[in-house]
């Protein structure tokens, strides 16, 4: 069939809704943080989303960044410094778990990565017990409207169990309080990561 018209055919080049996992994440972190807010990255690994968050939170915020992994606090620090950030995060090496040790404030924002550092030892991963401890310890903080978003990787040994161990406990949520969303890619790799966002509707 050949068009008349082939304004038509007109398309918009250039705009991907859904790139991949992070990008998602990003997208939904972004209609949340703003200036001045207090925001964790449970994950800093190579220091994307401690990047991410530091530049939307602006001079009067802060962000915590966690990673048990000493090479992940150097290549978030070295990132931080390239991009003249360093003055509003707080780098710490330790496991998220240990989060309500460091941070007491209300936050209105999290981010997680789970699974493994890209280029480093693949043995240490992420674990269901830690990750879902920090996520428990971050809804307590979460401010009303605040949001949870976690990329979930269930490819490497582990992850699947890590994540079927969250869905339980995520599903349990009560639904005037919580709402949980999960974005997959249906014609991808059924291995491929996918993004699940937790965000506080209501006060207990």
């Amino acid at each position: 069939m050949k068009f008349l018209d082939t304004k038509c055919r007109k398309g918009h080049p250039g705009i991907t809704l859904y790139k991949d996992s992070v990008g998602v994440s990003h997208q939904w972190l972004d209609r949340v943080v703003t200036e001045g807010m207090v925001v964790i990255d449970a994950t800093a690994g190579n220091g994307h989303d401690t990047e991410f968050l530091a530049t939307r939170v602006g001079n009067k915020g802060k962000v915590y960044a966690f990673d048990i992994q000493a090479a992940a606090i150097v290549a978030t620090k070295k990132r931080l410094e390239k991009a003249g950030l360093t003055d509003r995060v707080n780098l710490i090496y330790a496991g998220h778990e240990n989060l309500k040790k460091f941070v007491a404030c209300p936050i209105n924002a999290m981010v997680f990565n789970l699974g493994y550092l890209p280029g480093s030892n693949k043995q240490v991963v992420t674990r269901a017990a830690t990750t879902l401890s920090a996520l428990q310890a971050g809804m307590h903080l979460l401010t009303l409207g605040g949001l949870i978003v976690l990329t979930v990787y269930i490819g490497h040994p582990g992850g699947k169990e890590e994540w079927l161990e969250l869905e339980e406990y995520l599903k349990s949520l009560p639904r005037g309080l919580w709402n949980v969303v999960m974005l997959s890619f249906l014609n991808r790799h059924a291995k491929t990561s996918f993004t699940v966002s937790v965000q506080r509707v209501g006060q207990d």
